[in-house]
């Protein structure tokens, strides 16, 4: 479960005008839908001031309007012709939730349209009747914690438009953020701060079974044991520099992991040849703060020894996990990092006590793992397809920043967005075991089968309707804006499945599949390379925070259109695959929003 961060304005303006250029301004590609960094900053500054200028001229259908400032967040220029600028909104210098949009241009910096957020213009009550004393009150309250960061916002989410009070709120263990309506003191929203792998609602329910996942674990030979062994220094030599290390981990075998060799005879577990990404160890905090992580360093440049009897074992994985990822986003995007700035991804494994989850944690940047509960989960929760997913809720709040609609008490998050951004976070995740290779984690289009539950998997994108323990969804309904995320988000991945590797009954490795669809429809599957980019470019182009299973539709249709063309059978076959779930043009509901 993604945590439904809000970022600041604050950030997006550093973003727009750094010096050097725009983080993550990037070029595509007309075929894959790579990404490489812009080569000119003076580049990206035009197609951003001739967006700016376009969304205001273009105001009845971008929704600004007077009192709004546009702060750009990304910049995607396509060699065939288009530019993309994802912008952030203030009204009257107050954030705006829910004010996302991205202005699309030709290849002259021309209008050719845009996609919003808020279906509405921002005009929110001119005055504040609560003080930020009494806000921080009631969201201590509604969150059980400590207030702390209160600000003044515009939430226009949901066809709102209401002055508010955006606070943070934290107990020992978490936090969350809380929206109070400025003139009612109605909390709004109260939504988790971080990225749970296990929903609250899936713990619950494997506690009413009484289930003991039991992953099978041991060292093996994964796919790059060939030749690895802790490198040593022989002579003269620099420090620090790269060294060729061996990971001795519980999931995916024997691996080899780049290290930094900080002295002579003397290694730390941190890449440098992926921008210093690292692992630490947390030993048991509920720390937020990297920093505060101890780091793993030896003598041997051997991390791990398959056994949870090595503090290092599950750091091997992790890293191995979180290094797998970002090669899989760089090799196939050309994406460099989580946030497209070629900054270091980090992690923190033994993350508190008897922690039963792992996270993308936005607050600290990293990921953190915990051990288990001992009871349900009896291993740290490094497994590969764990790391992809929840690395890729990363690159989904770097991008669209997909949202859900509402979340109950127990912290379970609803609403198509939510399950949008879930469902990304299952198609990423398994191209990265794709990518991978592993041996001992072969690929597939199952979720979690390495945690052992009895179900054999968590989700599956070919049949979602299998998982039973979260009761996930074959096709969409209008009770889909109401489904639990996990749930839902077998929709979008049921889509992109049947759009990958089509209907009926296929062998892929191991697994068997066997997909139905919506009314017998036949679909054809494109692969999963072009399907991927289909969908890597619909979520960078084309949704915002708002975007739900239809306009998730017009979204991939636009990115298919962009790489293949109007007439393709790509084209074609992704408004297929997404009758083949029951999402059409005709069944659009009317907007909520």
């Amino acid at each position: 479960m993604r945590r439904p961060h809000i970022r600041t304005v604050a950030v997006a303006v550093a973003v727009a005008t750094a010096a050097t250029g725009l983080a993550g301004t990037a070029f595509a590609g007309p075929s894959t839908g790579v990404e490489s960094s812009a080569s000119a900053a003076s580049n990206a500054t035009a197609v951003v001031e001739a967006a700016r200028t376009a969304a205001f001229a273009h105001a009845s259908a971008t929704g600004v309007s007077k009192g709004d400032e546009l702060h750009a967040q990304d910049v995607m220029i396509d060699p065939e012709g288009a530019r993309h600028v994802r912008f952030v909104r203030t009204h009257n210098d107050l954030p705006v939730l829910g004010g996302d949009l991205v202005v699309h241009l030709d290849r002259g910096l021309g209008y050719t349209g845009v996609t919003r957020a808020a279906g509405h213009a921002v005009k929110p009550a001119a005055q504040a009747k609560l003080t930020a004393a009494q806000a921080a009150a009631k969201a201590a309250r509604a969150a059980k914690g400590d207030a702390s960061g209160t600000q003044l916002v515009v939430d226009a989410r949901g066809g709102a438009s209401a002055l508010a009070y955006q606070v943070t709120v934290t107990d020992k263990d978490s936090s969350h953020t809380v929206v109070v309506d400025a003139v009612t003191g109605k909390v709004r929203s109260n939504t988790p701060n971080r990225d749970e792998f296990l929903s609250p609602k899936l713990l619950d329910t494997l506690r009413e079974r009484g289930e003991s996942a039991e992953p099978a674990t041991g060292v093996g030979s994964g796919a790059e044991v060939s030749g690895l062994v802790g490198s040593r220094s022989s002579g003269a030599a620099r420090y620090p520099s790269a060294a060729k290390g061996t990971g001795k981990t519980l999931f995916v075998g024997t691996v080899g992991l780049t290290t930094t060799q900080t002295s002579r005879g003397h290694y730390q577990l941190k890449d440098p040849n992926r921008y210093g990404t690292e692992t630490r160890d947390a030993k048991g905090s509920y720390t937020e703060k990297f920093s505060a992580g101890t780091k793993f360093t030896n003598t041997t440049n051997v991390w791990g020894n398959g056994k949870t009897t090595s503090r290092a074992t599950a750091a091997a994985d992790a890293q191995y996990g979180v290094t797998k990822t970002l090669d899989f986003y760089k090799s196939t995007f050309k994406r460099k990092g989580i946030r497209n700035n070629s900054k270091a991804a980090q992690a923190m494994v033994h993350w508190g006590k008897k922690v039963a989850n792992a996270f993308w944690d936005p607050t600290c940047n990293c990921m953190l793992y915990g051990d288990g509960d001992g009871q349900m989960f009896k291993k740290p929760l490094v497994v590969l397809d764990v790391t992809g997913h929840e690395l890729t809720h990363g690159v989904v709040e770097a991008t669209a920043n997909l949202q859900p609609t509402f979340v109950d008490s127990e912290g379970n998050q609803y609403g198509e967005p939510g399950s949008l951004n879930e469902s990304l976070a299952d198609i990423f995740g398994s191209n990265v075991e794709f990518y991978a290779k592993n041996t001992k984690d072969t690929p597939d289009y199952l979720v979690g089968e390495k945690l052992g539950l009895a179900q054999k998997f968590l989700r599956r994108l070919d049949h979602p309707s299998l998982d039973k323990l979260e009761g996930a969804i074959d096709y969409w309904s209008p009770d889909t804006y109401y489904t639990e995320v996990h749930a839902g988000s077998g929709v979008s991945s049921h889509a992109y499945y049947l759009l990958a590797e089509g209907s009926g009954k296929k062998k892929i490795g191991s697994v068997t599949y066997n997909s139905p669809t919506y009314r017998n429809i036949t679909v054809k599957g494109i692969g999963r390379s072009k399907a991927t980019a289909i969908y890597y470019r619909a979520l960078t182009r084309y949704m915002v925070s708002t975007t739900d299973f239809h306009q998730a539709r017009i979204a991939t249709l636009k990115a298919a259109k962009d790489l293949y063309g109007a007439n393709s059978t790509e084209y074609k076959t992704v408004d297929k695959s997404w009758a083949a779930v029951n999402v059409t043009a005709a069944n659009t509901p009317r907007a909520q929003r």
